[in-house]
């Protein structure tokens, strides 16, 4: 018969929910590759967005290279809002799956004051209502490059299903408003030197 003591350590135990699985050391072996297999959206026409994935396994990179939302004078009405929609198939190995931990974004903004601009992105899988979202004003004056990154916590990681294919989508918009006098403003996400890229890292677990 459990003693008063132990009794009260079990049902305590019973009540504590488990932790969530780390991911920091389960990563696959081999060499996890990244196919894109479509590209919609005005932020990147075809040929101007490429993806790799690191040489360790854990990220993946997206650089654009003709990416701009525009507004003010010399743009066009439409050009204030820019999007991409990239259709992503990810390849690992058997007895793993993985999800989203942490998104950095990066890019370029020209604002006057009075102008503002926004970056906004979401990702999920295919099949799958989940989804992590994000949105960022970018204040003006600025004429500087900018930088947003969104972390997941553990247990609010969405993982793909185990034992099925799941592509990832991955969902971003640039949004540029000018000011009373109709400045030129512009928010970027592209460089000319290729060094500006959004980086997603992977969480890892087995199944």
């Amino acid at each position: 018969m459990l003693s008063a003591m132990a009794a009260a350590g079990l049902a305590l135990s019973l009540l504590v929910a488990p932790e969530a699985p780390s991911t920091a050391d389960v990563v696959p072996p081999g060499k996890i590759t990244v196919d894109v297999v479509t590209v919609n959206g005005s932020g990147c026409p075809a040929g101007t967005a490429a993806v790799a994935a690191s040489d360790d396994n854990t990220s993946f990179t997206v650089t654009y290279s003709d990416y701009t939302a525009q507004a003010g004078s010399g743009s066009t009405p439409t050009q204030f809002r820019k999007n991409c929609q990239l259709n992503l198939r990810v390849h690992y190995p058997q007895g793993f799956t993985f999800g989203i931990a942490k998104a950095d974004h990066r890019g370029f903004a020209h604002l006057p004051g009075g102008a503002r601009g926004m970056q906004r992105a979401g990702y999920y899988f295919s099949g799958s209502s989940s989804t992590g979202t994000s949105t960022h004003d970018i204040a003006a004056p600025t004429s500087d490059n900018w930088q947003f990154t969104d972390t997941t916590e553990v247990a609010e990681i969405v993982f793909a299903p185990c034992g099925a294919v799941r592509h990832l989508n991955v969902n971003t918009e640039l949004r540029a408003f000018t000011n009373s006098a109709n400045q030129p403003a512009f928010v970027s996400m592209d460089s000319t030197d290729g060094s500006v890229k959004t980086r997603y890292q992977f969480a890892w677990k087995r199944c």
